[in-house]
């Protein structure tokens, strides 16, 4: 990677379930780490983000999140 470059990320999503969310996030996650790049998750919304409410995600978090109800953020 480059000076520049980006080398760690934070998944956030509004705080609400919506169809679709945990595959956006499955794809989000596999991508950056595919690229060597650290995930964060960021729990409860925009509340997580102002309150540091983070998580390390792995591709183990993600494996098996497509069809459970709910957002898993």
């Amino acid at each position: 990677m480059g000076e520049n470059a980006v080398n760690r990320i934070g998944v956030l999503t509004s705080g609400g379930d919506a169809p679709g969310m945990n595959a956006a996030i499955r794809s989000a996650v596999r991508r950056a780490l595919g690229k060597g790049i650290k995930v964060k998750g960021i729990l409860k919304g925009y509340e997580g983000l102002i309150s540091n409410e983070m998580i390390d995600m792995t591709e183990r978090d993600v494996s098996d999140i497509i069809g459970r109800g709910g957002t898993v953020l």
